[in-house]
């Protein structure tokens, strides 16, 4: 490493920040409750950024998802032809055709082959920046982003809470927003948000080994007292064995799917809606799951989305299928057919299009004793009730169930019991998913089984 290279400092990492921000970050980083910060990150926004995000954030709330039954949306050719002038890989192709759907898809195999040629050639490089990210498909992916894109990811959640009446009010001197994670080793930091008037916001890791007394991570999510948090159901189910006080005014679910059960439970103990969010690095936020919509209402105006067979046709409109991507917000990463790998049915309702009976990844079918074939979908609703942050189902060649549940679960006779009325008197075992597993949700060795 080059020794000249130096340690951002935190006007670069914030570049407009005020003394009522330094106060903020000193109030994050240095309470007595205080995390164990591993990192350093900020948003990086300069006054112009702040300008442009709060236009964004105008166009957002008012704009309306959504195209014809029958057809596309407006912007859809223009920015075909774009993605076809700018962007190597797709240049590469010559002339974009004259159906829409005579276009490769794209999966996020091809990303990771070789991200730089899906970015745009006049993207000044600058500033650019990337997230790194695993997944479970085992193609790991560099995602390509700029502070704006960053910072444009609030107008989507903004959206998302006023779906269920909420406008997020803290601003200075107030911590906006907490993120959670639960896991051996992530990425934490403290920052503050511009367009919130420097709110605090900052990313903590709730496992005991990121904290100088398990007892703090209480004590300081209460002194905090953050308007909303957000994290994923491994998270929240360590958030609800600890003793806090807090009252946030909205729980987000941004990873992973999160059953009904745990939802339930989250809501009775914070009594704060709990908004679970559809959400890819690739692509941001996508739907929020709203019950009375009957699935997740799509939250973008410049997301076309459509549901595609294996062999990549559209299904027929209510028919599963997996979800496929076109546009998006992230300027440095304009997407032209993404296949996502999660699946469900397209709604167009008479407000925004609805995502129902979502599930991620490419759906499994579980042999029932009698040799009937289920979805699953219906072992996602036998086991929905039941507050299990995470779980994993594998039928055997055999017929044998395995399903995997968190050490510390209180369900496994409830899970059981549910799994038997399903699926019949099949042979079951249970085993516990240890710290940091990634495990897939659905998997079979019969031969039918997909």
């Amino acid at each position: 490493m080059d020794a000249r290279v130096t340690e951002a400092s935190d006007h670069d990492r914030y570049p407009t920040l005020t003394d009522a921000g330094r106060r903020m970050l000193q109030r994050l980083r240095e309470h007595p409750s205080a995390p164990i910060f591993r990192n350093c990150s900020g948003n990086r926004l300069t006054h112009d950024d702040v300008a442009a995000l709060g236009e964004f954030e105008q166009h957002t709330l008012a704009a309306s998802p959504g195209w014809p039954a029958t057809g596309t949306p407006a912007w859809l050719d223009a920015f075909v032809q774009r993605v076809f002038d700018e962007v190597p890989y797709y240049r590469a192709l010559g002339s974009p055709p004259r159906d829409f759907r005579q276009l490769p898809t794209i999966s996020r195999a091809e990303l990771s082959a070789d991200i730089t040629r899906f970015v745009p050639d006049p993207l000044p490089l600058d500033r650019l920046i990337n997230f790194r990210t695993t997944g479970t498909t085992g193609h790991p992916l560099l995602v390509p982003s700029h502070p704006q894109v960053a910072g444009r990811y609030l107008a989507f959640h903004k959206r998302a809470l006023r779906r269920f009446g909420i406008v997020p009010r803290h601003g200075r001197d107030q911590v906006g927003v907490i993120l959670l994670g639960h896991q051996r080793k992530c990425f934490t930091y403290a920052s503050v948000t511009p367009t919130m008037d420097e709110s605090g916001l900052a990313k903590i890791n709730l496992h005991p080994d990121d904290w100088r007394d398990p007892a703090d991570r209480a004590r300081y999510l209460d002194a905090m007292a953050p308007e909303i948090v957000a994290g994923d159901p491994i998270s929240f189910a360590e958030l609800l064995r600890l003793p806090t006080r807090m009252r946030p005014r909205a729980l987000l679910n941004v990873s992973m799917t999160l059953t009904a059960g745990l939802r339930a439970e989250l809501e009775q103990r914070f009594a704060c809606p709990v908004l679970d969010i559809y959400s890819m690095n690739e692509v941001g936020p996508i739907a929020v799951f709203d019950a009375a919509a009957g699935g997740h209402v799509l939250l973008q105006d410049r997301l076309y989305v459509e549901i595609l067979d294996p062999a990549g046709r559209p299904v027929a409109e209510g028919q599963r299928g997996e979800v496929t991507v076109s546009g998006g917000f992230n300027f440095c990463l304009p997407l032209l057919r993404y296949r996502t790998g999660d699946h469900a049915a397209l709604a167009h309702t008479a407000a925004d299009p609805v995502l129902c009976e979502l599930a991620g990844r490419a759906p499994v079918r579980f042999r029932h004793a009698d040799g009937r074939w289920l979805n699953n979908i219906d072992v996602s609703h036998a086991l929905g009730h039941l507050p299990l942050a995470h779980y994993g189902l594998h039928q055997q060649a055999d017929g044998a169930l395995a399903l995997r549940l968190p050490a510390q679960s209180s369900c496994d006779d409830d899970a059981r019991l549910a799994l038997r009325v399903l699926l019949g008197e099949l042979p079951l075992s249970l085993h516990a998913i240890e710290e940091d597993d990634k495990i897939m949700q659905y998997s079979s060795d019969l031969d039918d089984a997909r």
